[in-house]
């Protein structure tokens, strides 16, 4: 191939499979040009924790020889994948970002690790995670903070941060992240890149996450098309997953060629009850309007339920308590302190505290599936705030006690369990991106993935070609 390994590693999967074909450029080439961007960049963004080089060049010789025999396994045959870090990978480590955990290689595959070798994906290593994803932004006792590559001096969120940051470099292709209260869609929107959290059970994770009837395995990816192809390899079936559920597309991008016309879209600038950074909310609007351009019918209302920020917590502290109680108190001294806080505080609620938040989740679950039986989609920012300094799990000055006060547009669709994706609309003027959300009824994926690809076919994202500043060494 005559262009460069930079090239080859900012090209995407549909490229690379053509390349691949037609034997211009080979997934050892493809492979190596993802590790050199590891190499150039990871030292300053710390999206990495674990890299298996060896195990790499080994697969994408593999799937090389498939291709030049005319039989990849799949569309992705030869395509670099990451893993975040609460993802089991046979043969890597799962530190979880806890030092609570041992460094020892895990035994088994989990279930989109499974598909993804399948499939013949190249999988590269392991990203940056919080202490068992508990916080929507990116630093642990074990392997530090992860930089947005924006502004190295800031959060990337969380808690796919790793994840996200790989994928606005690039370094590697398709990112497995996991969603259980925004943690595709946050890192994404503070990133600038597209993430997406399918319905719930429908790409099966095992072993379970923390809070098991949140979580949401999902892609993070530069573009929806990407998603999609990751989503026909991991959204499949698992009986290992107690959760999972059946009925997936047989192709999670078949209409994703379609035009808006004939989808009407609810487009809610605050939910009613969230306060929006005003840079924030003139690019979301400024997305409705091309959204309405494109032919989809914009209807500015909101979806008429109260913050659920109390049932939201009930639920996760009371998953972060079920971590504390499980340690003993050497483990208790290592974990995260916030996590054991929220631990603590879980401890003044009764089990029918625990009963009425799941009453009420069901209640605002019936709220948005009736909402959506009149509208298509809704849309909301996704993040109504820029990125903050790393380190920090609220911006610094504020008054502010939590994440979940400064990420209210994210969990409601873990509590409701439908499928939702932050799509990048712009910068603020400090250069820092902004995305909004599109949020669909439950099963309605391929409807959502459509509306967001319509989108970044119009206006293409941009993406940073390397970290800014690039001297900023790892906190």
């Amino acid at each position: 191939m005559s262009d460069n390994d930079t090239d080859l590693g900012s090209m995407d999967a549909g490229q690379l499979a053509e390349l691949f074909e037609t034997g211009e450029a080979s997934p050892l080439e493809a492979t190596r040009a993802a590790l050199d961007r590891i190499d150039h960049f990871n030292d300053v963004v710390n999206a990495y924790v674990f890299v298996d080089r060896e195990g790499a060049e080994k697969a994408a010789k593999a799937s090389a020889q498939r291709w030049g025999r005319g039989k990849p396994l799949s569309p992705i045959d030869g395509v670099p994948a990451s893993l975040k870090d609460l993802t089991d990978v046979a043969g890597m480590p799962a530190r979880e970002g806890s030092l609570t955990t041992r460094p020892h290689p895990c035994k088994n595959d989990s279930p989109p690790v499974t598909r993804l070798r399948e499939a013949g994906a190249v999988l590269l290593g392991k990203t940056n995670t919080p202490e068992f994803g508990w916080k929507a932004v990116t630093d642990n006792r074990v392997f530090g903070a992860t930089c947005n590559p924006w502004d190295t001096r800031l959060t990337p969120g969380g808690s796919s941060g790793g994840a996200a940051v790989a994928a606005a470099l690039n370094m590697g292709v398709l990112h497995q992240g996991g969603d259980s209260g925004g943690s595709i869609r946050i890192p994404a929107a503070f990133t600038g890149v597209f993430g997406f959290k399918p319905t719930f059970g429908w790409t099966p994770q095992w072993p379970p996450a923390k809070a098991p009837t949140l979580s949401h395995i999902g892609p993070l990816t530069r573009h929806p098309r990407d998603a999609a192809r990751m989503l026909n390899v991991i959204g499949r079936y698992d009986y290992r997953d107690p959760y999972a559920t059946r009925g997936q597309p047989e192709d999670w991008g078949v209409d994703l060629d379609e035009d808006l016309r004939g989808l009407r879209i609810a487009y809610s600038p605050d939910l009613g009850y969230a306060e929006v950074d005003p840079q924030i909310a003139v690019r979301v609007k400024e997305a409705a309007r091309k959204l309405e351009e494109l032919g989809a019918e914009i209807v500015e209302i909101h979806p008429g339920f109260e913050s659920p920020i109390d049932i939201f917590r009930r639920i996760w502290f009371t998953a972060s308590q079920e971590v504390w109680s499980q340690c003993d108190d050497k483990g208790r001294e290592l974990l995260d302190p916030g996590l054991v806080s929220n631990a603590k505080h879980a401890q003044n609620w009764s089990a029918v505290d625990l009963f009425r938040a799941l009453a009420d989740r069901a209640r605002l679950t019936e709220r948005l599936e009736h909402f959506n039986q009149d509208y298509h989609l809704l849309m909301t920012p996704t993040v109504p705030i820029e990125p903050f300094e790393i380190n920090h799990e609220v911006p610094p000055g504020s008054d502010m006690q939590d994440w979940e006060e400064w990420a209210p547009f994210s969990y409601p669709f873990n509590l409701s369990q439908q499928p939702a994706a932050n799509i990048p609309c712009g910068f603020t003027d400090a250069g820092l991106p902004v995305g909004f959300q599109l949020a669909g009824g439950k099963f309605d994926d391929i409807r959502v993935l459509r509306a967001c690809n319509a989108y970044l076919d119009a206006h293409p994202a941009r993406f940073p070609s390397a970290p800014n500043p690039v001297e900023t060494g790892k906190p």
